[in-house]
């Protein structure tokens, strides 16, 4: 089949010509006709299908077809909902490849850059607007966007919005939208969060299921290298050392060890550059835009650059520390043999990332080839899966107990428990400058239930004798060799003293 057997008009079949297409991908054969009848969609392919021109391009013989009645009044018909910037900018520019000759007008909007261009943009009148949801709230807020002429709307990558948390502003976006519309929902995968949404916002879809959910792409060779956590550096520039790999796309799972990697692998001599979401929207726009144009060989990147990422010829992709999630290892080397091509895949694995190997072959449904023969090889294949689940830890490193984990310092005491605040003192010492010492002394059993409790010595100097033992009355003091009485008139005698010293004070002279 060829897209001329689509029914596709002919400026539609002009643009495609001229991007070097010929032949649809099995995604665009089933899609584009039941876009193109107006009924909404329901399409589940793996990345690296074609996914956007599967909806850009029905959506674009709709609007030539059916322009609006006023035609002074530019409107926005089209809303294009995606997670990432890059994702973003890669639709809107599939809309203005393909929409070259139609005079259509595409805008796209996302965060981490200014609003300013964005905003002047919107006021242009844009046909089409690609946009993330957080910087669509912002502006439809700031009152910038209108959604009121609304025809068609899309949510492609549905399960990447619900895996970065962005499935409530999609539900506030949908509220706000005209309920006679269009809608097309694009998935790689489809759990039940996203089954649940497309239940709640699509009538009477029809499915379009290409190959099923989490396979890869038959024409991707994969390999897996089992290699200690501290040589994978070592593994890896080894590899880079044949000059079959070109372009190379490299996954870790960390943004720090993302930079990390790429300013290892520039003091080694290979042309590399980091992306992620730390980086700022112009530092990731050059370093995707030098890797596309090949002067960089290598990007290293973290998993927000596992979908979307449309570059073409990417000869490798290396998963530098495998995914937590078996859905991302999909995606990740989704990003080669794309459009017809092939590709290979290579994963390192160390011991603590088995576990992770695992999942991915038993969501796969297929065993990925162990390379033995490379000078970093290590044999895990004594280890137990559970060990690799839960890292041991350091070696020598006693697991404390729940008591033993109990903070060293005193506890404040409930109020009216116990013994006084004083007697405590005295019993550790305060006022003498020695440091409490805690009892070691456990209660036995053998000792009688009523039998008075063993007392510690005070400590010199400190005043214990000043506080009742509790199991003893108030009344029954230590000796201090100064009888009752007599203290008693000590007492009095200092109170006398000390009020008639103030009564002289404040006698006038």
């Amino acid at each position: 089949m060829h897209f001329s057997d689509l029914n596709l008009i002919e400026p539609l079949l002009r643009a495609v010509r001229a991007e070097g297409y010929d032949t649809p991908t099995p995604i665009q054969e089933r899609a584009i006709p039941y876009v193109l009848t107006g009924r909404d969609l329901i399409g589940c392919a793996q990345t690296g299908t074609g996914k956007t021109a599967a909806f850009a391009l029905p959506i674009l013989q709709r609007l030539v077809q059916n322009p609006p009645a006023n035609s002074n009044r530019r409107a926005i018909r089209v809303l294009v909902l995606s997670p990432t910037r890059e994702l973003a900018s890669q639709i809107a520019e599939g809309f203005s490849a393909y929409g070259r000759h139609t005079g259509l007008r595409t805008q796209v909007i996302f965060g981490g850059v200014g609003q300013q261009p964005q905003v002047d943009g919107l006021r242009k009148g844009p046909d089409i607007l690609v946009a993330t949801p957080g910087r669509l709230l912002d502006l439809m807020n700031q009152g910038y966007v209108k959604l009121g002429s609304l025809e068609v709307f899309v949510l492609d990558e549905a399960d990447r919005m619900l895996d970065m948390g962005f499935i409530h502003d999609v539900r506030k976006v949908i509220a706000v939208l005209p309920a006679k519309r269009q809608t097309l929902l694009f998935s790689a995968t489809m759990p039940e969060a996203i089954q649940e949404l497309a239940s709640q916002m699509l009538v009477d879809p029809a499915k379009v299921e290409v190959t099923p959910s989490a396979t890869t792409v038959e024409r991707i060779e994969q390999s897996v290298y089992f290699v200690t956590k501290p040589e994978k550096r070592l593994l890896l520039e080894h590899l880079l050392r044949d000059a079959a790999i070109r372009r190379v796309l490299i996954f870790t799972r960390t943004k720090h060890g993302a930079n990390k990697l790429a300013e290892q692998l520039e003091r080694s001599g290979v042309s590399a550059e980091a992306i992620h979401g730390n980086k700022s929207q112009s530092a990731r726009e050059k370093a995707l835009s030098n890797f596309k144009r090949g002067r960089t060989r290598v990007l290293v990147a973290t998993d927000i650059a596992a979908r979307g990422l449309d570059v073409d010829d990417v000869t490798h992709v290396i998963n530098y520390e495998l995914p937590n999630e078996p859905e991302s290892y999909v995606h990740r080397i989704g990003r080669t043999a794309r459009a017809g091509a092939s590709g290979m895949a290579y994963s390192f694995c160390d011991s603590e990332e088995r576990a992770y190997l695992h999942d991915i072959e038993k969501l796969t449904r297929q065993h990925i080839p162990v390379v033995a023969d490379h000078p970093y090889a290590a044999d895990f294949g004594t280890l137990p899966l559970t060990a690799a689940r839960k890292p041991a830890g350091r070696p020598g490193q006693e697991r404390r107990s729940p008591r033993d984990q109990r903070p060293s310092y005193p506890q404040r005491r409930p109020y009216n428990s116990g013994p006084s605040a004083r007697e405590e003192q005295g019993r550790s010492g305060y006022g003498s400058g020695q440091p409490a010492k805690r009892s070691t002394t456990q209660p036995t059993a053998s000792r009688p239930e009523h039998a008075p409790r063993p007392q510690r010595p005070a400590a010199p100097g400190s005043y214990s004798h000043l506080a009742a033992s509790p199991a003893q009355p108030y009344a029954s003091r230590p000796e201090t060799g100064v009888a009752d009485g007599e203290r008693e008139e000590q007492r009095r005698s200092r109170r006398r003293r000390s009020r008639g010293g103030q009564r002289r004070e404040h006698t006038p002279a």
